[in-house]
């Protein structure tokens, strides 16, 4: 009895299918959205955790200065020292690396081109704090980072824009008023979190930045690289503590350098990128009830349609609940239809706008399952009434019904 209920039912909507197709246009439309909304805000949130998780890995930034941003107070805040590094690297645990960082924006000259880029000044370590890899070359050697000598690394925007498609291994870099040798190309990262290309970088040896670029023994900013499964806040107090002591802090006093924590900034962007996420999921399933009060419509026109078709089932033995199940089928099989459209069109939409956004497709069955069972709900939500009104329909008065 129930297969040949569900034979009439899709019947009938074979019967009048651009109706059909109309009436499923809002379910379509509103599991499309909501499945695309989602999955797009999950690549989004997964492309930010990525973009942080390359500035390095458990990192921790010390600057000089109470914060970081406009207006931070850093005029009167000592620089740190290269022997702040080593402090850090004997005496706390929990530490694989600590790097220090000098930075200066300079216009450098090769293969008779210029171009205006930021060159870093810091040691081996950076390496590790910062998760760089090389293309070609090599690393600093020992003797080199010693004695300042004039070699640099370069990053690949500034192997492109200098060399073009040539190699710039072995080539001459001229920065400020003496020249260094290429001895590594750094692995492209592409750009940062806040929009900053990566790659756009010259590394040279902490102690050639100091004496030939900047002139002076300061170090910018302190990178320290955790070992997995360090407790970062406990390496922050000691972190603090340690630098208090050096700076020759008061207990009264405030501290005079911040410390960031990338894991934070990953989980702040993270959480908000989650929120707007389920802010538009909400809005776009404000679609899936309209697209609900459209069936109902449609389904109440059907009964209205059909009045003296059910008058004569009625009349010749069929019971309230057949005809009741028969229109619900219907409604359900319209909203179902629609939930599998709209899934096949999300998919598609989410695969193109993840790669015209750049940011990781990633499939979530949990939300597209949830999208399917809401279309299904919405269709026995919105066509019980119109099935009971035929049920209810009184045979005498339906087969009059002209």
């Amino acid at each position: 009895m129930l297969f040949n209920t569900i034979l009439l039912a899709l019947r009938e909507i074979r019967r009048n299918l651009l109706r059909s197709f109309l009436t499923i246009l809002g379910i379509v439309i509103g599991v499309g959205a909501v499945i695309t909304m989602v999955t797009l805000g999950k690549g989004a949130t997964q492309a930010v955790k990525d973009q942080i998780s390359s500035l390095g890995s458990n990192l921790l930034m010390v600057r000089p200065g109470q914060r970081v941003g406009p207006g931070s107070p850093t005029a009167g805040a000592p620089p740190f020292r290269e022997s702040d590094v080593d402090a850090i690297r004997s005496q706390i645990g929990g530490i694989q690396a600590v790097a220090p960082e000098l930075r200066a924006g300079v216009t450098v000259i090769g293969n008779g081109r210029n171009w205006l880029t930021s060159v870093t000044g810091t040691t081996n370590a950076y390496f590790r704090t910062n998760n760089w890899r090389l293309a070609a070359g090599r690393e600093f050697e020992d003797a080199e980072e010693k004695a300042g000598a004039a070699v640099c690394l370069i990053g690949e925007t500034v192997r492109r824009e200098l060399f073009g498609s040539a190699g710039a291994l072995g080539e001459q870099l001229r920065v400020r008023q003496f020249s260094c040798g290429i001895i590594g190309v750094l692995a492209s990262k592409g750009r940062a979190a806040m929009g900053n290309d990566q790659d756009d970088i010259v590394l040279l040896p902490l102690h050639t930045m100091q004496r030939r670029v900047v002139g002076n023994q300061r170090v910018g900013t302190l990178l320290v690289s955790l070992n997995d499964g360090s407790d970062s806040e406990r390496v922050k107090a000691s972190l603090t503590q340690l630098l208090r002591e050096r700076r020759k802090l008061a207990a009264e006093d405030d501290d005079n350098f911040n410390v960031l924590d990338t894991r934070q900034i990953a989980e702040t962007l993270s959480g908000t990128t989650r929120v707007m996420t389920t802010l538009l999921g909400a809005v776009a399933a404000v679609s899936l009830l309209v697209g609900g009060i459209g069936i109902m419509n449609i389904m109440l026109v059907s009964v209205t349609e059909r009045t003296r078709e059910i008058g004569l089932r009625l009349a010749i033995g069929a019971l309230e609940r057949e005809v009741l199940l028969q229109f619900l089928i219907e409604a359900v099989a319209l909203s179902m239809l629609g939930g599998v459209v709209g899934i096949a069109l999300a998919t598609a939409a989410s695969v193109a706008l993840a790669a015209l956004m750049q940011v990781p497709y990633l499939f979530d069955p949990a939300i597209n399952a949830v999208s399917f069972a809401f279309s299904a709900v919405i269709g026995v939500v919105f066509g019980y009434f119109p099935a009971r009104r035929a049920a209810r329909l009184d045979p005498i008065e339906a087969l009059r019904h002209e």
